[in-house]
């Protein structure tokens, strides 16, 4: 079994962005999980959702102790949250930020850490800077466990009712991610 977790602020998706996970595993084929780990926090506190992905049904229902995967939406939680939590030397990081990985203060092997500047990817198609699409195009790519095509129809599902030019904008996001990985 595989266990994502993801790290973000509220009110930037980070929930949507581990049903978007869950979504394109079953559209793989795979048997998948996500769900939300907050409390009475607000637009701006940082969240976690977590994800898990396998060949066989998933009894759990725990928190992700042991990521296999962290997605990091938003770079500045390093200086305020433990984001490593539980990883160990086979961890992989995906994380938005325009620095390099040798610039980041994670204690991670640099080989397992990969950055994206979703936030410039987002603005420059989606328009805002909402990144949980995006990084899951730098997901798909690193992790394997997602194909782009499952991503794009768990896209195209979950965002149906905000209309074509959305879905199409996160959809082109996602490729430019993925192709930038």
């Amino acid at each position: 079994m595989y266990q994502i977790r993801i790290h973000g602020r509220g009110g930037q998706g980070v929930v949507t962005a581990a049903e978007l996970i869950a979504i394109a595993a079953f559209y793989d084929g795979k048997e998948a999980q996500a769900f939300p780990s907050f409390g009475v926090e607000r637009t701006g506190a940082p969240i976690e959702s977590f994800a898990r992905i396998d060949t066989k049904p998933i009894r759990t229902r725990e928190h992700v102790y042991r990521p296999n995967f962290l997605i990091i939406q938003d770079a500045t939680l390093i200086e305020s949250v433990d984001i490593t939590k539980g990883a160990d030397d086979q961890t992989i990081l995906i994380i938005n930020t325009a620095k390099d990985k040798k610039d980041l203060k994670i204690e991670l092997a640099e080989k397992n850490i990969h950055p994206i500047d979703a936030t410039k990817i987002a603005l420059e198609i989606i328009g805002k800077n909402i990144v949980n699409t995006v990084i899951l195009g730098a997901f798909a790519k690193n992790s394997g466990l997602i194909s782009l095509e499952g991503l794009k129809k768990a896209i195209r599902q979950k965002f149906k009712d905000k209309g074509k030019d959305i879905i199409n904008k996160n959809i082109k996001a996602i490729e430019k991610a993925y192709r930038f990985n």
